[in-house]
Formats: C-alpha cells, sequence, structure tokens
C-alpha cells in the first residue's frame, strides 16, 4: 500500500462521494423512462389520430356511396 492511503481515513465524505455516481446514474435513468413515456404516448396520440381520421374518411365515403344506385352484392354467385 501507499502512504497516501494508510494516512487516508475513511470519512463521511468519501462514503457520500462513493454514491453520487450511482445517484447521476439513478438520475439518467429517470429521464431516460420520463423520455421513452412520452415517445410512446405520442405515438399512441398519434395512431388514434389516423384512426379517427380513417373512421371519419370512410364514413364520407359510405354516405357518397350510398347514393349511387349499383347494387352492393352480386347478383349470382361465383362458379367454382
Amino acid at each position: 500500500m501507499e502512504a497516501s492511503q494508510k494516512a487516508k481515513p475513511d470519512t463521511d465524505s468519501d462514503k457520500d462521494h462513493a454514491m453520487y455516481p450511482e445517484y447521476e446514474l439513478s438520475q439518467y435513468r429517470s429521464a431516460e423512462l420520463i423520455r421513452q413515456a412520452e415517445r410512446e404516448r405520442l405515438a399512441r396520440e398519434t395512431l388514434r389520430g389516423r384512426r379517427a381520421a380513417r373512421r371519419e374518411a370512410a364514413e364520407r365515403t359510405a354516405e357518397s356511396d350510398s347514393h349511387t344506385g349499383r347494387p352492393r352484392r352480386h347478383r349470382f354467385l361465383r362458379t367454382a
């Protein structure tokens, strides 16, 4: 052992210094989880918006197609 290590007793400040990187890592993980949750929330909102737009477009198409006069079903079944 070196002389500087022998002369240095363990103090509370050394213990605090040893835990500080763990605290930083915990803060980093927390911030990353918050960012990930925000990205997922944004993705869900985007999907909801797209679904709503598709539903509205389908309703508008169904309304306009209902007045065309063409039958929806084929008159005769397909042959095998």
